[in-house]
């Protein structure tokens, strides 16, 4: 499975895993809502199950995915200043996104 980050996001999930709620957890993708051939996504902190995959990214921060989910295979995690602060998750082998504020 993969997953890319951002430059952004990096720091935001590096101050989610440093914060009192990220210790001794990693941040995970997680689907929030399946339409047929699309996924919405949101990051959440967690820690891992049994059928996680656990995915090194070139951040240096790990990302655990569920690796009987196709639709969170090759997703990007960026964060965005403008127009609004906030994640934005996508998945150009799947075609959709969502947005976390």
């Amino acid at each position: 499975m993969n997953c890319k980050i951002n430059k952004n996001a990096a720091k935001v999930l590096k101050q989610m895993l440093e914060s009192e709620e990220g210790q001794g957890k990693m941040i995970r993708v997680i689907i929030t809502h399946m339409h047929g051939d699309h996924a919405h996504y949101d990051v959440v902190l967690d820690t891992p199950t049994e059928h996680d995959e656990i995915v090194k990214t070139d951040k240096d921060i790990d990302v655990l995915l569920d690796s009987r989910e196709e639709f969170l295979d090759g997703v990007w995690i960026k964060y965005f200043y403008v127009p609004q602060a906030g994640f934005e998750i996508t998945n150009s082998l799947k075609g959709w996104h969502d947005h976390n504020h």
